[in-house]
C-alpha cells in the first residue's frame, strides 16, 4: 500500500433494501451517501440505533443481508475494489485481512464448538498450510493476547460456560488470529459492564498500536467513542452529518451532534427537565 493511500476508501456508499409501499415494491435506503477514508488509526462511527452504523460496516465487509443492494462511487481496501473483486477474493479478505467483531458473543459464537476449536478453525480457513500443532500454539497465544488467564482451560470451554466479557475476548481473539489489517468493531462493549468495557477497550487499543491496524469502532456511546478514537463520524438517518477529531467534539456545529452532547449526563449540574433532541425535517434532506 502506498504511504499516501488510505487503507480504506469509502465514497458515496449507499445500501438499500426492498420495501413494500401499498401494493408496490420499492427500495428504502438505510445508508445514504456515506464517505470517509481510514488510515492506520481509530475511527469512531456514532449515532442512534437505526442510523446506519452497522449497515455501513457490514457493507464494507460484504455482509449485507440478502436482498440488500450496495452501491458506491468507490469502496476500496488497500487498492482492491471491493465491489468488483471476484467472490473468492472477497471471501479471502473477509476474516483474513478484514475482520469484524460483532456486538454480542452469545449470538456470534457457535454454541456446539469449544472456543479453542472455533479460533483454530478461523486460522486454518485463512491459512490452510498451518499444521495442527502450530494452529493450537497460535490459538493459545491469541487467547493470552486478549488477557485470558489459563488459556488452555478456557480453550476447552463452550460459549455458554463463559461470561459475556470472556466470550467477547474470545471473539476478539478469533477475529485477530489471522492478522487482519482492518478491524471493524460493532458495539463490542455494549453488553459488558463498565469494568470489563475498559479492559476490552485497552485490549483493542494495544492491538491497534502494536500491529498498526486500522480500526472502525461503531457505537451509540458518544462519550466512549470520543475518549477512545482519533476521529468521530456522526451519523443520522443513514447520512454522515459531521466529522470531527475526537478532541474537538465540543466544537460540533450540527444541531444533531450538539443535541447528543447535550443529552450526556452532567454530575455537577442538576438537569430538569431532561433534555431531548429537537429533530428537524431538514436533517433528512
Amino acid at each position: 500500500m502506498s504511504t499516501h493511500e488510505p487503507l480504506l476508501t469509502v465514497q458515496n456508499l449507499r445500501v438499500a433494501y426492498p420495501q413494500r409501499h401499498g401494493g408496490d415494491m420499492g427500495l428504502r435506503e438505510v445508508v445514504r451517501g456515506v464517505s470517509f477514508a481510514l488510515g492506520r488509526e481509530r475511527l469512531g462511527i456514532v449515532g442512534e440505533s437505526g442510523s446506519g452504523k452497522s449497515q455501513t460496516g457490514r457493507a464494507v465487509l460484504g455482509l449485507t443481508a440478502p436482498g440488500g443492494q450496495v452501491t458506491a462511487d468507490a469502496l476500496r481496501f488497500d487498492g482492491i475494489d471491493l465491489l468488483t473483486c471476484p467472490p473468492a477474493q472477497r471471501r479471502a479478505l473477509r476474516g483474513g485481512r478484514i475482520a469484524m467483531v460483532l456486538q454480542d458473543p452469545k449470538f456470534s459464537l457457535n454454541p456446539v464448538m469449544t472456543l479453542g476449536a472455533q479460533i483454530t478453525e478461523t486460522l486454518r480457513a485463512h491459512q490452510p498450510t498451518v499444521g495442527r500443532s502450530e494452529a493450537k500454539r497460535r490459538m493459545l497465544a491469541a487467547l493470552e493476547a486478549v488477557r485470558i488467564d489459563d488459556p488452555a482451560r478456557v480453550a476447552g470451554l463452550y460459549p455458554h460456560e463463559v461470561s459475556g466479557g470472556m466470550g467477547q475476548r474470545a471473539m476478539i481473539a478469533m477475529m485477530l488470529i489471522a492478522g487482519p489489517e482492518l478491524l471493524i468493531a460493532d458495539e463490542p462493549t455494549s453488553a459488558l459492564d463498565v469494568t470489563v468495557q475498559l479492559e476490552v477497550l485497552g485490549i483493542l487499543d494495544g492491538l491497534v498500536r502494536e500491529r498498526g491496524m486500522g480500526l472502525v469502532f461503531i457505537s451509540h456511546d458518544l462519550r466512549l467513542v470520543s475518549s477512545f478514537c482519533d476521529r468521530v463520524l456522526v451519523m443520522y438517518a443513514g447520512r454522515v452529518v459531521e466529522t470531527l477529531d475526537s478532541g474537538r467534539l465540543h466544537e460540533a456545529t450540527h444541531p444533531y451532534t450538539q443535541g447528543l452532547l447535550n443529552c450526556l449526563p452532567q454530575i455537577d449540574t442538576p438537569r430538569y427537565p431532561l433534555p431531548v433532541l429537537d429533530r428537524k425535517p431538514e436533517w433528512l434532506a
